[in-house]
């Protein structure tokens, strides 16, 4: 990545970076879920791609026109029946796999409007949350920072959980990056790694 254009809000989120990697230049996008829109407001300066990001909070809709970055209001959980098949390269959808009650139908949506899905989320087979759970409690850390009574998150998987869903909905993987902290992760990821994201697209 060109530092010079990097964001410093982007700092701490490794898997944007992965994500970023990805994206060749000139790209169309859609990105689920986009917050301040700061991956697409990188997306635009770095790769000059075009796209647009959905965000249902009304403060995250407001700082993303503030970011030049175009915004439709919407909550994912409606589904995407209002782009045509096809209509974007990449489909992006970082840290909010896990919070979404309709899983099943986002990812096939994603990949009905996008030639290609991003996913990224908090691998619950991540080891110290493995050795919260056998304690009884469970698991709380920096990329699962919620107590169980608040959390949004309804859907925790491992990465062995996704790509087995992968298999059986027809979906390819491409690319996997596997991490703990800024460290990419390679032998025992499914153990060692708190954060995972993928590259995929339909069969």
């Amino acid at each position: 990545m060109n530092a010079s254009l990097a964001l410093p809000e982007l700092a701490g989120r490794a898997d944007l970076d992965a994500i970023a990697a990805w994206v060749p230049p000139g790209a169309s996008v859609l990105d689920l879920g986009c917050g301040e829109g700061l991956l697409l407001q990188y997306l635009k300066r770095s790769r000059e791609v075009r796209g647009y990001g959905i965000e249902i909070s009304d403060a995250n809709v407001l700082a993303c026109v503030k970011n030049s970055v175009n915004v439709i209001q919407s909550d994912l959980e409606t589904g995407l029946a209002g782009f045509d098949a096809g209509s974007f390269d990449y489909v992006i959808l970082s840290q909010t796999l896990q919070a979404m009650r309709h899983t099943e139908e986002i990812i096939l949506e994603m990949l009905r409007v996008g030639r290609q899905g991003i996913v990224s989320f908090p691998n619950f087979g991540y080891w110290p949350q493995r050795l919260q759970i056998m304690r009884g409690r469970m698991p709380l850390s920096d990329v699962l920072p919620y107590e169980w009574f608040n959390t949004p998150n309804v859907h925790l998987c491992t990465l062995a959980d996704f790509e087995d869903f992968c298999a059986n909905h027809g979906v390819r993987i491409l690319e996997r990056v596997v991490m703990q902290g800024e460290r990419r992760i390679r032998f025992a990821p499914n153990l060692r790694g708190s954060v995972a994201v993928y590259r995929f697209e339909k069969v």
